[in-house]
C-alpha cells in the first residue's frame, strides 16, 4: 500500500509495515516537548495518577520561553514547579533564562530533532520540525503527561495535501508570504487533520528559516502536521548540530493525496493577514492608498524570530528610524542568534532606530508580556496567530507579516511595502 511522508514515518514507529488514513495507532516518541505554561499541568497529572517516574527523560524537553523572564508571582511559581521536577527526574534537556530561547527555534538548533522522528509537543506550533523531515505535532498537557509516563502517543493517521512548489521568491519575498497566501486560499479549517508535504523543484529554493516558517503556521489552517523532504539544504543545515542519525524518509510514487495544490513562488508578494484570522490575507500592494496606521510592530517569534528574520530586519531599519508614536520591539528567538546579531552588529542597528530588544520570549505573541496591546492599538507582528485579544486587549488588532513588512512598517507608521534594503553598518 502507498503511503506519504507522514504515513511513513508513523508506520516506522508504530512498529507496522503500513498505516492508512484514518487509522487509529500508537507510536513510540523520540522527543516529549513542554513549556512553562504546559509542563505544570502535566506534572499535575503525573503526580495525581501517581507516576513518579519517568520511562525516558532523555527523550524529554522543557522550555521555559513564554512568560519568562518570569512577569509575576503565578509564572514564577510555574517555572519553579518545571525546575523542581527537571531536576529531581534528570532531565538533561531543561532551558532556563539565559541560555534557552523559543523552543521551536531552541530544538532545531541545538539538535534534538532529526529527520525521520515521531515528536510531540504540549504546544501547537509544535508542527514546526517537519522542516527536517519530522513528524511533529501539538497535544495536550494529558498527553504529554502520558507520553511522559509511557514514552508513547496515539495518533489518527492524517491523510494529506501535496503542495507542489515552483518558482522562486521575488524580493522581500519569504516563507511567511507562501504559507499566509496559502492558509488564505484554503482557509484555516483547510487542511483539518491532514498532513501538508510541501513538494516540487522550488523546496531546493527555500531556506533552512523559511522552511520553519512554514511547517510553523501549518496548524493554522488546521493541519495536523507540514513536512519538508530532507534534501542538501536540510542535510548542510544539520551538519555539525545533529545528535541522532536521521532516517529520512520519502512519499511513494503513487502516494494518495485529497488534494494536490500548486504555488508558483514568483508569483506570490509580500502578504499581511489581516484580523482577526489568519486566512483574512491581502498583498501590501493592495492597500494603495489606504494606510492602516499601527502602534507597535513586534518582530521575533517561534516563527519569525530566526537569524534570516533578524537580517532582513536589520537591513531595513539601518540609518533609518522607527516613527514618532510606533513601539519596535524585537526579540531574537534564542540565546545563540541574539549573540550572532550582536557579533554582526544587528543589535546595534536596532537600537539606534529607536527599537527596543528583548531577550528570548514568547511574551508578546500570546498578549503576555513583553508588549501587551492597549484597548484600540494596532500591531504589525511576525507571530503566527492574530484571534481576537491574541495580543492584549479585545478591541486590539494583530496583522500578520513578514520581517521585511514589519521592519518598513515601523519605519513609516503604518503598513508598507519594503523598499531596497541596506545592509549593517
Amino acid at each position: 500500500m502507498a503511503m506519504t511522508m507522514t504515513q511513513k514515518i508513523l508506520a516506522a514507529h508504530a512498529g507496522l509495515e503500513q498505516v492508512h488514513a484514518g487509522q487509529l495507532i500508537e507510536a513510540e516518541l523520540d522527543l516529549m516537548l513542554g513549556n512553562d505554561v504546559t509542563t505544570p499541568a502535566a506534572i499535575n497529572v503525573l503526580e495525581q495518577t501517581g507516576v513518579h517516574t519517568l520511562v525516558a527523560p532523555e527523550k524529554a524537553v522543557f522550555v521555559l520561553d513564554h512568560f519568562t523572564p518570569n512577569k509575576d508571582i503565578k509564572s514564577a511559581q510555574h517555572c519553579a514547579q518545571v525546575r523542581t521536577f527537571a531536576k529531581r527526574h534528570g532531565v538533561e534537556h531543561f532551558y532556563d533564562v539565559g541560555r534557552m530561547g523559543i523552543e521551536h527555534a531552541l530544538l532545531p538548533e541545538q539538535g534534538l530533532v532529526a529527520p525521520g522522528d515521531c515528536i510531540i509537543g504540549a504546544d501547537s506550533h509544535t508542527c514546526t520540525y517537519g522542516a527536517l523531515g519530522a513528524f511533529s505535532t501539538g497535544v495536550g498537557s494529558t498527553d504529554l503527561a502520558a507520553a511522559l509516563a509511557t514514552g508513547k502517543c496515539w495518533f489518527k493517521v492524517p491523510s494529506a495535501i501535496k503542495i507542489v512548489l515552483t518558482g522562486e521568491f521575488q524580493p522581500h519575498v519569504s516563507g511567511k508570504d507562501l504559507i499566509l497566501h496559502l492558509i488564505g486560499r484554503i482557509g484555516v479549517d483547510g487542511a483539518l487533520y491532514r498532513s501538508l508535504e510541501f513538494v516540487g523543484p522550488a523546496v531546493q529554493h527555500i531556506t533552512m528559516d523559511s522552511r520553519f516558517t512554514i511547517a510553523n503556521m501549518a496548524i493554522e489552517c488546521g493541519a495536523k502536521n507540514g513536512i519538508f523532504p530532507v534534501d542538501e539544504r536540510a542535510r548542510n543545515y544539520l551538519r555539525g548540530r545533529g545528535k541522532r542519525e536521521p532516517v529520512v524518509y520519502e512519499a511513494d510514487a503513487d502516494a494518495s493525496y485529497d488534494e494536490v495544490i500548486e504555488l508558483n513562488l514568483s508569483e506570490l508578494r509580500p502578504t499581511v493577514a489581516f484580523p482577526h484570522l489568519p486566512s483574512n490575507t491581502r498583498t501590501v500592494d493592495s492597500l494603495a492608498g489606504e494606510r492602516v496606521r499601527i502602534d507597535q510592530v513586534v518582530i521575533g517569534s517561534c516563527t519569525n524570530g530566526r537569524m534570516e528574520d533578524m537580517r532582513i530586519a536589520a537591513g531595513i531599519l539601518a540609518g533609518r528610524h522607527v516613527a514618532d508614536g510606533v513601539r519596535c520591539i524585537v526579540i531574537p528567538a534564542t540565546q545563540q542568534i541574539y549573540l550572532d546579531a550582536m557579533e554582526e552588529s544587528l543589535l546595534k542597528i536596532f537600537a539606534q532606530a529607536g527599537c527596543a530588544v528583548s531577550t528570548p520570549t514568547c511574551g508578546p505573541c500570546l498578549g503576555g508580556h513583553m508588549g501587551v496591546l492597549a484597548e484600540g492599538e494596532r500591531a504589525v507582528a511576525t507571530t503566527n496567530r492574530n484571534f481576537v485579544g491574541r495580543m492584549g486587549h479585545p478591541k486590539s488588532e494583530v496583522y500578520l507579516a513578514n520581517p521585511a513588512v514589519a521592519a518598513q512598517t515601523a519605519i513609516r507608521g503604518y503598513i508598507s511595502q519594503p523598499e531596497e534594503m541596506g545592509g549593517p553598518s
